[in-house]
């Protein structure tokens, strides 16, 4: 819309520019017209008349365009030469004021008038007068101007509709391309010109192709998920066979461990297409029965927050990745402390725990999928470093920002800032 306009605005003011100029012949002689039909019905009458009546009737005669006086006076004016060319053209209209003796000059300052001049009549004596121009050729100017700026208007509405028109098809484009892995294929219509209908075509293949390989993939993981889950079930019911408590506690705790992972590396590798809605959630009382939840276990986990907080979530994501925070909190640290604020239209989450923290250059490298820090294995950690790259998935699938930082007072703090009003 702004090249259009600036096309516009600048092929008008051309336009303009060069219309005044080729017009300005045609203006001349317009007004040469006016005045020599004017002083011609001005002379007839006031020639007519005698004395005195001469005067009232020049007064009479007077518009807001023409001044016009009679005087006895014998004296002539003076000419004024840079106006000859009016002269001429005022003679060729009635060529019957030359022998009037018709004298042009230009006003002096402050008489109101730009061009004056006096005709003699056939007893001698001089009947003057004076034109107003400029007001009446500015009037005319942007009188002008102003009828061609509708049709300007008009080709700009015109325009802006066409080109939003023209435009629709990539916005649509664009909201399928956001839409890319957080929901099933949409397929976008083929419209436009041609070489957008080209783009919309390869991106209908290629989220096609996109989906059809993260259906494959899912389908294989659910499959492998399936598959190894039934050994690890097998490998509980010899357990109880198992005379050895020491070593049926330590299997017990792998096979814990694997299934632990298994449910990870599927939450993560499934994630993409996601089928479970967007319910209206109150996340203080999930946060509040999570924390009572771990405390039961015996864990020192508590919640700060208002009693009740509603918002558009997936729930199972949710806890799912609240669950994960807490535990690397209570992981790395003895306690984890969770609260839950409202500023202004963002749901505020933040999980506080008080271990180690991790190294600022390290804030970004420990949310990557199967990330380790190097205390993270001196202290034995298990699992695959997905339980973060889990979190940062789900609060993203949200609309949210999940991040970390150092507390000033010892320990990490994770952050998760929430839109109350989904967009």
């Amino acid at each position: 819309m702004g090249i259009l306009f600036l096309t516009v605005l600048l092929e008008f003011a051309v336009g303009t520019l060069i219309y005044e100029r080729a017009s300005h012949l045609s203006l001349q002689e317009d007004e040469a017209r006016r005045l020599a039909e004017h002083l011609i019905i001005a002379r007839k009458l006031v020639n007519e008349s005698a004395g005195e009546e001469r005067r009232a009737l020049a007064g009479q005669l007077t518009t807001d365009r023409y001044d016009i006086h009679w005087t006895p006076s014998l004296a002539a004016p003076r000419l004024a030469p840079e106006l000859d060319k009016m002269r001429s053209q005022i003679l060729a209209w009635e060529p019957s004021l030359a022998q009037s003796n018709l004298r042009l000059q230009l006003a002096s300052p402050g008489r109101g008038s730009e061009i004056s001049g006096a005709l003699q009549l056939p007893d001698g004596s001089w009947l003057y007068f004076g034109m107003h121009h400029s007001a009446g050729k500015w009037e005319f100017t942007i009188g002008r101007m102003g009828l061609a700026l509708i049709p300007v208007i008009g080709l700009l509405l015109v325009g802006g509709l066409l080109i939003r028109k023209t435009l629709a098809p990539l916005r649509d484009l664009a909201q399928a391309t956001q839409r890319i892995g957080l929901s099933d294929w949409v397929e976008v219509p083929e419209a436009g010109t041609a070489d957008v209908r080209r783009l919309i075509h390869a991106f209908n293949i290629m989220q096609e192709r996109i989906h059809r390989l993260i259906a494959e993939r899912t389908e294989t993981l659910a499959h492998v998920g399936h598959d190894l889950r039934t050994p690890l079930s097998r490998l509980r019911l010899r357990l109880d066979n198992l005379d050895a408590e020491d070593l049926r506690e330590t299997i017990e705790a792998d096979i814990a461990e694997m299934t632990a992972m298994i449910d990870s590396l599927l939450a993560f590798l499934g994630g993409e297409k996601d089928p479970e809605p967007v319910v209206q959630f109150d996340l203080a009382v999930t946060l509040a029965t999570i924390a009572d939840g771990f405390q039961d276990q015996g864990h020192d986990v508590d919640y700060a927050g208002p009693a009740h907080l509603d918002l558009p979530l997936r729930p199972f994501n949710m806890r799912r990745a609240i669950g994960n925070l807490v535990e690397n909190a209570l992981h790395y640290g003895e306690r984890a402390r969770i609260s839950l604020a409202r500023e202004g239209h963002v749901a505020v989450i933040r999980v506080d725990d008080d271990g180690p923290g991790i190294a600022q250059e390290a804030m970004a490298e420990v949310l990557r999928p199967f990330a380790r820090l190097d205390f993270a294995r001196q202290r034995n950690t298990r699992g695959l470093g997905l339980g973060l790259a889990i979190v940062g998935q789900a609060v993203e699938r949200e609309g949210g920002v999940l991040t970390l930082m150092n507390r000033e007072d010892g320990g990490l703090r994770a952050e998760i800032r929430l839109p109350l009003r989904k967009t």
